[in-house]
């Protein structure tokens, strides 16, 4: 018996057997000196369990009476970690999954002992989780299948309305669920594509695992995945854009931008997929400096609707 936690575990037993247990006793039967002997103790009393000492050579330890070990053990941290983490699912576009969150947190309540069910009710009562506005709503189902599919290496498959609300019947080999950004993507080889893509799941219905398997690459990082592609995911235009700014003071500038950067010219090529124009090219003005555009010519006009308000608000009366 060497895991210390194993031994903290083997304490519990013992007192839990026993009225009362000297320290020494303790120390022999865990192969243990005193000191260790007394952080133990101290551990089981970060973990809510009422120990009682007496004085003495090495002491004497009981479990306060009355007192029954609950089916779980929970520091006051770990109770609200869990109570925010259940309350935040919305946050992360999986309202779905709300009958199952109020069904845990009530678990929760009823297992732990008293000083831990005040966290619960500390997260309920003050700590408001509201999704923003870029989160996409996303099927309960979808996750959770395409995660089983690919924890047990298996095609799924599925209907998937695109970013031109084209429609079409999708089966791939999924290699990772990934959340950003407010959205939920599966990654994986489309077999009709015969190529790496990536879906977003608020997409996609009726998602079914397959009978058919397969074995996913060893070496594939869905995180360096996305950031090499996520800039480049179907939008409504191609931005090709310099910026008279250094790579470095780029990457600061834009992080939270989705952008692919490299040095160029002296300064630095942007280049992302974008729907809308307008706040790309507002951000581009706010850093004040040189901007060329090589594609598309909608941010032109962009720029030229965006020059015409900022004339109309500099020359506009102040009464």
């Amino acid at each position: 018996m060497y895991d210390p936690i194993m031994r903290v575990f083997t304490l519990l037993e013992i007192l839990q057997g026993r009225d009362r247990v000297s320290g020494l006793e303790l120390a022999q039967r865990l192969e243990v000196d005193l000191r260790t002997v007394q952080r133990y103790i101290v551990r089981l009393k970060d973990l809510n369990i009422p120990v009682d000492s007496s004085p003495g050579v090495g002491g004497a330890y009981r479990l306060r009476p009355g007192f029954r070990l609950p089916p779980l053990l929970l520091t006051n941290e770990e109770a609200f970690a869990l109570s925010l983490g259940l309350s935040a699912l919305r946050q992360v576009g999986l309202a779905g999954f709300a009958p199952a969150t109020e069904g845990a947190l009530a678990k929760l309540g009823r297992v732990l002992p008293e000083s831990l069910r005040e966290s619960i009710r500390t997260v309920e009562a003050v700590v408001a989780v509201e999704p923003g506005p870029w989160v996409a709503p996303t099927s309960v189902e979808c996750l959770t299948g395409a995660a089983t599919a690919i924890r047990t290496g298996r095609r799924v498959r599925f209907g998937y309305r695109s970013h031109h609300d084209a429609f079409s019947q999708r089966e791939i080999e999924p290699y990772a669920v990934l959340h950003t950004d407010g959205r939920w993507y599966l990654i994986g080889r489309c077999l009709s594509r015969q190529a790496l893509r990536t879906f977003r799941l608020d997409r996609a219905t009726q998602l079914e695992v397959c009978s058919a398997g397969f074995t996913p690459p060893e070496d594939f990082d869905p995180r360096r995945y996305m950031a090499d592609h996520m800039p480049f995911v179907q939008s409504n235009y191609q931005v090709d854009v310099w910026i008279d700014m250094p790579l470095e003071e780029a990457e600061r500038s834009f992080a939270f931008w989705r952008i692919a950067m490299e040095a160029s010219d002296g300064g630095t090529r942007l280049r992302c997929g974008r729907d809308r124009l307008e706040m790309f090219a507002a951000m581009l003005l706010s850093v004040g400096r040189r901007v060329v555009v090589y594609r598309p010519e909608e941010l032109r006009e962009t720029f030229r609707l965006l020059a015409r308000h900022a004339l109309q608000a500099a020359d506009s009366p102040r009464s």
